[in-house]
């Protein structure tokens, strides 16, 4: 049962009737069906005409509708309360947010993982889990790479709506790796394709020789691509079984990370 702060704890709020009108909208999101006004007044233990005052109000500003079954209506909470969460879960600092997933790829994979955003034509890393061991590899926060180079990159390009990545295809850039090919559009669009396919991204010593990387994307809470998350290890290590594996584990962190953020 949900109940109000002066219900539970003797203690009267600050303000009895943004508390109220609190406790009505935490029992309507917290309820796995629609409520009547009557079953809410009884659940929340607020007189019905406060019950129907809050709710015809959180109606009109859009955080609740209701549903017309005969004579009952059916109240229930709207999406409308992502657009008070959203701002906020994109203040959040992604490299606090994903660092256990990152820490987990890491440890397991035992390659470095690492947290990239896109900033116009480019993909930063913002954040990394070093690899246990002697070897390590020249990935570090602050680190800019074309979008198309990296699996990073090609991950959340993969997702962009078509009017945010048109403007990127006019500036893909050629990679110095043994496996590069001269991009084009249509070869680039292939690839993204490819992308939404198997859920994640490759990157096959396209953008230097010996070296590989597989990132999937994560999603904030209106679905928009956020960012994707990676390991960096050598190409040898990232092939058949391997391959899968590390992009198993990688496809699970990301999905872990976009629930954070709301998705």
């Amino acid at each position: 049962m949900t109940a109000g702060k002066d219900d539970t704890t003797g203690e009267r709020p600050a303000s009895p009737a943004v508390d109220r009108a609190l406790t009505v909208l935490e029992t309507l999101v917290a309820a796995e069906d629609g409520l009547t006004l009557t079953a809410l007044a009884r659940t929340t233990r607020i007189p019905l005409a406060t019950c129907a005052s809050i709710v015809y109000t959180l109606e009109q500003r859009g955080y609740a509708s209701r549903r017309v079954v005969g004579r009952s209506h059916f109240w229930r909470p709207t999406l409308r309360l992502y657009d008070l969460g959203a701002p906020l879960i994109r203040q959040e600092d992604l490299s606090e947010v994903a660092q256990p997933q990152l820490r987990q790829l890491a440890d397991r994979l035992r390659m470095p993982a690492h947290v990239g955003v896109l900033d116009g034509s480019s993909v930063v890393y913002v954040a990394k889990a070093a690899n246990p061991g002697f070897i390590q590899f020249d990935t570090y926060p602050g680190k800019v790479s074309p979008f198309n180079l990296t699996a990073l990159g090609k991950a959340i390009a993969a997702y962009l709506p078509d009017s945010e990545l048109e403007p990127l295809l006019s500036q893909l850039a050629p990679g110095a790796g043994p496996k590069a090919k001269r991009p084009t559009v249509r070869a680039f669009r292939a690839q993204l394709a490819k992308v939404r396919q198997a859920g994640y991204a490759l990157e096959d010593e396209e953008e230097q020789a010996d070296i590989a990387c597989v990132a999937a994307p994560f999603f904030d809470a209106e679905g928009r691509v956020n960012g994707s998350v990676g390991v960096t290890g050598f190409a040898r290590d990232l092939t058949g079984r391997k391959l899968t594996h590390a992009a198993d584990l990688v496809v699970r962190q990301a999905k872990e990370i976009s629930a954070k953020l709301g998705f």
